[in-house]
């Protein structure tokens, strides 16, 4: 295996890969040499790179911020986008873009398959569709430390357990048009809990005429996946809807000593089936207002896995609704002033079931999540000098938490209960971008928070980008944070794990920082160099079955991304990370984070031309380190062997409106371990037809 990994490098090496896309704001004039990566344009006879604009995201492409003054009524009228709209976002971190066609191209079931992609993130999963316990991590941080949004409307809930942890499963991926990734001072904007990062899906829009689009899908795993999008525009009215049916029983053989393998050498209770709608209608009320209203609703039933030991059989339902609606306008004239008001709704159902068996006698337990958020945003960008843009603004958010405890277990009975909490949180955040010169730019942001809990907290943020010369620009950024504990883990008794609340925990605080270099290494190839670290105090974990503050963890790591042009037709992309997660205090100080590899790297080459499409990616983990349910006889300073994958994907037309899809996942037919004794597949295929009418 450790062969295959250094070859393979070799081979894709001549042609020099590079990430799909970085930061969608432009440069200034002066040093428009350097522009983000995802701003090269290829003449049309060339294919883009592997993350390509649609036809429709072309027709709907804003005016850039520099034409202050629209040219015509239709120009203006394009410039108000429903849901689609580029955000505005600071220039002294790297933002990351995948488009919907590398999605697609990809063969992505689910937002996690798309940030598998994106430099930074560790995710643990088993197969398609598992489930979200085995751990997601982005720089380090979990799952929530990164904040999650949806049209920039917050998804995460205030649930910090497994069972109520941002589920990436829950959007419909045929409504994704592409999904942004930020840091740094972006944290002021969204979050301060935003350790990590902020992951914002952005959902297709409805443009031209009448499109139907689908698809259909049957694999290995007994995999069956339908998806069908329906979107257009009639006036100044624009809508698109979305349907997704999953199923995967995700049985497979796994070797002996996996967790959850039961008596017939097969892993046990891993089967997903998941429902997902969703729905946009856009309406431009005129040239300075518009409304829009976008709702998406889940129903998912899974196993659990936690990579314990014995057999785990424990099931987990989750029913998700998340509704918003926006109103934007644009004051004055011109593009100088724009304001958004946003209100949402989401509702998290998490139910956790199951058996317990003790002495012979089978016991049941049930636990619930029940949660109801209502935000408000007003987010206001004002552009005051030619070289001076504040974004700044109010943020509201009310979320009410119903947690039942059930269990027939004589030594359980006694934490049943039912608890019903409620906490506010209100912020003011602002961002100033001062364009100091035409080579020099800085951000400076600050969030002031006002919570129910844990009482007033003020976070600041600053970036900096700098051109050295026409061909290589510094940048840098800090942001303070702080992220709360769950209400889950402050009062609700964790049934699953048998893991006690704990109403005295302290908010987790620290600060993180990035320094980084965007280099023009020639006329075809683009390189961004990002050294990223964060330092986290009071972070929460588990000691002797409560949840407690465990300590000290600081962070530090590397990412880079590599572009290159290469040929029409031909597309590619590189990016690797490295990240050192290193526990400061505690009975485990000294050691790596558990479920984070050291190095993960990812790549991709890739080929169309009239309708044909075959593209290979290729991805090296280093292995993490076993840290929690481990077997009988593992330490918890063992690591998970390294690996490398290759998944080949491809289209073949059939007629121009229709064409067969094939994914072949796990060439090397590579039975890894991911993490914590679970196991992968070996290689698996899916095929299928997909249609544009």
């Amino acid at each position: 295996m450790n062969k295959c990994f250094f070859l393979l490098p070799v081979a894709v090496q001549s042609l020099l890969i590079a990430f799909p896309a970085v930061a969608a704001d432009k440069l200034p004039e002066a040093i428009s040499d350097i522009p983000s990566l995802s701003e090269i344009e290829l003449p049309a006879t060339n294919a883009e790179l592997l993350t390509q604009q649609s036809e429709v995201r072309q027709e709907s492409q804003p005016i850039p911020q520099q034409n202050t003054e629209p040219t015509s009524t239709d120009d203006a009228d394009i410039s108000i986008e429903a849901i689609g709209e580029k955000d505005t976002i600071p220039e002294s971190t790297p933002t990351y873009v995948i488009e919907q066609e590398e999605i697609q191209k990809q063969g992505a079931t689910s937002v996690a398959d798309i940030l598998k992609k994106m430099p930074g993130f560790a995710i643990n999963d088993v197969g398609h569709g598992a489930d979200i316990h085995t751990g997601t991590y982005y720089r380090g941080a979990s799952i929530n430390q990164s904040v999650f949004l949806i049209n920039g409307r917050p998804i995460n809930t205030n649930i910090n357990t497994y069972h109520g942890g941002t589920d990436l499963n829950s959007i419909p991926v045929e409504s994704i048009d592409r999904v942004e990734l930020y840091s740094g001072t972006a944290s002021s904007l969204y979050g301060s809990s935003a350790f990590g990062g902020v992951v914002n899906i952005i959902t297709k829009e409805g443009y031209g005429q009448p499109k139907l689009t689908g698809s259909v899908e049957f694999g290995s795993l007994s995999l069956n996946n339908q998806q069908v999008s329906y979107g257009g525009s009639s006036g100044a009215v624009k809508y698109n809807f979305s349907f997704e049916r999953y199923f995967i029983d995700n049985r497979y053989r796994v070797p002996v000593g996996a967790a959850n393998r039961d008596a017939q050498g097969f892993l046990f209770n891993a089967d997903t089936a998941t429902s997902t709608y969703f729905g946009s209608i856009g309406i431009d009320l005129n040239q300075k207002n518009s409304l829009n209203l976008d709702v998406t609703t889940l129903s998912s039933r899974r196993g659990l896995i936690y990579f314990g030991f014995p057999l785990q059989r424990d099931r987990l339902d989750h029913d998700n609704l998340n509704v918003g609606l926006s109103w934007k306008t644009r004051l004055g004239n011109g593009e100088n002033s724009k304001l958004t008001t946003t209100i949402g709704y989401n509702q998290d159902y998490f139910s956790t079931y199951g058996p317990t068996v003790v002495s012979g006698t089978e016991y049941n337990r049930t636990g619930v999540l029940d949660t109801q958020q209502i935000t408000a945003r007003v987010d206001h960008e004002w552009k005051l000098t030619p070289n001076n843009q504040l974004r700044w603004g109010l943020d509201l958010k009310n979320t009410d938490l119903n947690g039942d405890v059930l269990s027939n277990n004589p030594s359980r009975i006694a934490n049943n209960e039912t608890e019903n909490r409620s906490v506010l949180n209100t912020a003011l955040f602002a961002v100033n971008t001062w364009k100091v010169s035409d080579i020099f730019q800085v951000d400076l942001g600050l969030r002031q928070s006002f919570d129910g809990q844990f009482g007033n907290y003020f976070n600041p943020s600053a970036g900096l980008r700098y051109a050295l010369t026409p061909a290589v620009a510094v940048r840098g950024s800090w942001a303070g944070g702080q992220r709360n504990p769950g209400l889950d883990q402050l009062y609700v008794y964790d049934t699953v794990h048998g893991w006690e609340p704990n109403p005295d925990l302290k908010p987790e605080t620290g600060s993180s920082w990035t320094a980084g270099v965007d280099v023009k290494l020639s006329e075809n190839l683009l390189g961004q160099f990002t050294y990223f670290g964060s330092s986290l105090d009071n972070r929460l974990g588990v000691i002797n079955g409560k949840w407690a503050n465990i300590g000290l963890v600081d962070t530090s790591g590397l990412e880079a991304a590599l572009q290159l042009k290469i040929a029409s037709g031909w597309s590619t992309f590189l990016n690797y990370t490295y990240t050192d997660a290193q526990i400061k205090t505690g009975t485990e100080k000294g050691l790596q984070l558990g479920q984070i590899p050291y190095s993960s790297l990812q790549s991709g080459i890739g080929y169309q031309n009239a309708g044909w499409q075959a593209n290979l990616y290729l991805t090296y983990n280093s292995g993490s380190r076993r840290s929690t349910f481990v077997r009988t006889g593992d330490k918890n300073t063992d690591f998970v062997p390294s690996f490398v994958n290759l998944d080949l994907s491809g289209r073949i037309p059939v007629t121009s409106n229709l064409g067969v899809i094939i994914y072949l996942e796990n060439l090397l037919d590579e039975q890894y371990e991911r993490v914590n004794r679970i196991y992968s597949p070996g290689f698996t295929f899916r095929v299928g037809l997909s249609s544009n009418f």
